[in-house]
């Protein structure tokens, strides 16, 4: 054991750390002077030998555990610093990859910019009017050549946002994006000039550019010009700049765009210049710009009295483009007004199939014709409003007074306290001829409704003054018919005869005829006048409900029932039937039937008072 010790002292084991090695010195040193004792009694030069060669090992391992002390200090450097390197290459790592993904991410941004702006450049079809020449002393007076083109610029922008082209700017192959914009000059090449050089390269922008001069005669002369628009001077006196311009902004949009101008000429009442210029541009107007020239040249014939003719112009527009819903519209809407219901019926029909079943390819606003010629009454409610929310309340029909048309329907549902606030919303409307004569025959539907006979006759008295105008005629087909009833109701019989001799061969025309005759005593008379309103339009339900309930006036139950059975096999949806329906069953004794037949109507009419109060008397228990 004291080999081994002595062995490990003498520096035969492995080198020890340095707290081992200072352990070891003073075990050496201990052990030393255990020797030397022990020996110092026998030997006395063993024992001198001894202590001289543990001084020595005791000297070397104080050496050691120096040596060993400080290269420790100098691998703990060594070490800092290889954790110091090992960090800077890892920060330097970051940055090297964080940089490469900001290149990439830089690349990406720059390649997805040129794309769009490539993109931007090839379906580009705005207007861009360039800054005009006007000479130094008109500018000195604030007429400058930004000045003059910034007022054609207002001008085209008040041109198109004033047409009302039946969803136009989307679906017509020309037609502006509806970006008018004017061109600014850059200096030096930057993001902006190369799209504006992408875009003169490879889009289809329409520029404008003219000049303004002063006449020998102190006046103005303002000349436009552009891509595929012939040079034009219009002249005035020095007070005309206004006028010049918005004639040269006329006759660029007319240019640039005539299926929309014919459309604003439509709509602003511009009828006969609007048949001109459709009759001249036809024949030199694009293939997919024909059905739409043709229409709105039909929309104004009919609006000047000519039926019959917009009638062939509105089927020619739907040869050339078989999926022309506004044309089939105007199809059913033309068929309507001149008395034709039942084609009118047929050729809503033909849509339905021709845009696949409905829903289908058709939008649902294009149904609303024939929705009112059978009553289905929610449908056309909704796409009105649908309609008047897409278009800011407008309405995007030419000549559209929203809000009252949502309120005629309202009516129609017996929602009497909604027709009332819908109308409430309608003043801007009532600035239109159309709107202020529809919101007369509305007030005068809500009157009667309400049962205040004298103010449902005045209203409709006021209704019929209006509806002398084509247009209004065209627009609302066959509502003078019902100035008769209001009239009868007053007790003005001669009133009531005039406008049924006059109104023209319209369904409700015949069932009021039939409700006045029975009325005054002519039953045998009124029986003929229901007769002939369902063979006038045999699809339509509204002549099976009126003679239904005239039978059910006069106690002929069952033939009642058999009236209003037809009445909604042809218009579903109908409220008024099925709450007639209900009443003759409760008048039969069958008071479940009755109200299984009030529950349906009141599916298409939960707002009717009426029908609520019958209801709710007809699930009460008898005592």
């Amino acid at each position: 054991m004291a080999e081994g010790l002595l062995g490990g002292i003498l520096g035969d084991e492995e080198e020890k750390p340095e707290v081992e090695a200072l352990e070891a010195l003073a075990r050496a040193e201990a052990f030393a002077a255990a020797v030397a004792a022990r020996l110092s009694g026998n030997d006395s030069g063993v024992a001198q030998k001894t202590e001289v060669f543990l001084e020595k090992q005791a000297q070397l391992l104080e050496i050691q555990a120096a040596h060993l002390k400080d290269e420790h200090a100098l691998r703990l450097s060594h070490l800092r610093n290889q954790l110091r390197e090992e960090r800077i290459r890892r920060v330097g790592l970051r940055l090297r990859v964080a940089f490469q993904f900001f290149i990439a991410l830089l690349a990406t941004v720059l390649t997805a910019g040129v794309v769009v702006m490539l993109r931007d450049a090839f379906t580009s079809r705005s207007v861009v009017v360039e800054p005009f020449d006007a000479p130094p002393a008109l500018a000195a007076g604030g007429v400058s050549g930004k000045a003059v083109a910034s007022g054609l610029l207002d001008e085209l922008r008040r041109l198109q946002n004033a047409t009302r082209a039946d969803a136009s700017k989307r679906d017509l192959a020309n037609a502006w994006t509806g970006e008018i914009k004017l061109a600014v000059p850059e200096t030096g090449i930057s993001l902006g000039e190369m799209s504006r050089m992408l875009k003169a390269r490879f889009g289809h922008d329409l520029h404008i550019d003219g000049e303004l001069v002063q006449t020998e005669t102190d006046g103005l002369a303002l000349t436009v010009r552009g891509d595929g628009v012939a040079p034009k001077t219009f002249t005035g006196s020095a007070g005309d700049l206004a006028k010049l311009t918005v004639g040269a902004a006329e006759y660029v949009y007319a240019q640039s765009e005539p299926v929309l101008w014919a459309y604003y000429l439509s709509s602003r009442g511009r009828n006969e210049e609007a048949i001109a210029f459709s009759r001249l541009s036809l024949a030199g107007a694009e293939m997919a710009d024909r059905p739409y020239l043709l229409n709105t040249w039909a929309n104004a014939l009919a609006s000047i009295g000519q039926p019959h003719e917009a009638l062939s112009l509105y089927r020619t527009a739907l040869k050339l483009k078989p999926d022309y819903w506004v044309g089939h519209n105007n199809v059913m809407n033309t068929l309507w007004a001149l008395g034709n219901e039942e084609g009118a019926w047929r050729a809503g029909e033909d849509m339905r199939r021709i845009a696949g079943g409905r829903p289908g390819r058709a939008p649902e606003t294009y149904y609303q014709n024939v929705d009112v010629l059978v009553w289905n009454l929610r449908p056309w409610h909704d796409a009105l409003a649908a309609d008047a929310e897409a278009t800011g309340g407008a309405g995007s029909n030419v000549g559209a007074v929203a809000a009252i048309s949502i309120a005629d329907v309202e009516v129609r549902l017996h929602d009497l306290v909604t027709a009332r606030i819908t109308l409430q919303t309608a003043k801007a409307d009532l600035s239109e001829v159309n709107g202020a004569v529809a919101s007369h025959f509305v007030l005068g539907r809500l009157a009667a409704e309400a049962g205040d006979v004298g103010k449902a006759a005045e209203e409709m008295e006021a209704f019929a003054k209006g509806y002398v105008d084509p247009t209004i005629v065209f627009n609302y087909p066959g509502y003078s018919c019902w100035v008769a009833p209001a009239e009868e109701a007053a007790g003005h019989p001669d009133h009531a005869d005039a406008v049924l001799k006059s109104a023209g061969t319209f369904v409700d025309c015949y069932r009021f005829r039939g409700d006045i005759l029975d009325h005054r005593g002519d039953w045998v008379a009124a029986q003929r006048a229901y007769a002939a309103a369902v063979a006038l339009a045999p699809h339509l339900p509204a002549g099976y409900y009126s003679w239904g309930a005239a039978l059910a006036r006069h106690g002929d139950l069952a033939g009642a029932i058999a009236k209003f059975k037809e009445a909604n096999q042809r218009g579903s949806h109908w409220a008024d039937p099925l709450k007639a329906w209900g009443d003759v069953l409760l008048k039969q004794g069958h008071p479940k039937e009755a109200l299984v037949k009030y529950n349906e109507a009141l599916k298409y009419a939960p707002n009717w008072s009426a029908l609520k109060e019958t209801r709710e008397a007809a699930v009460k228990p008898r005592t």
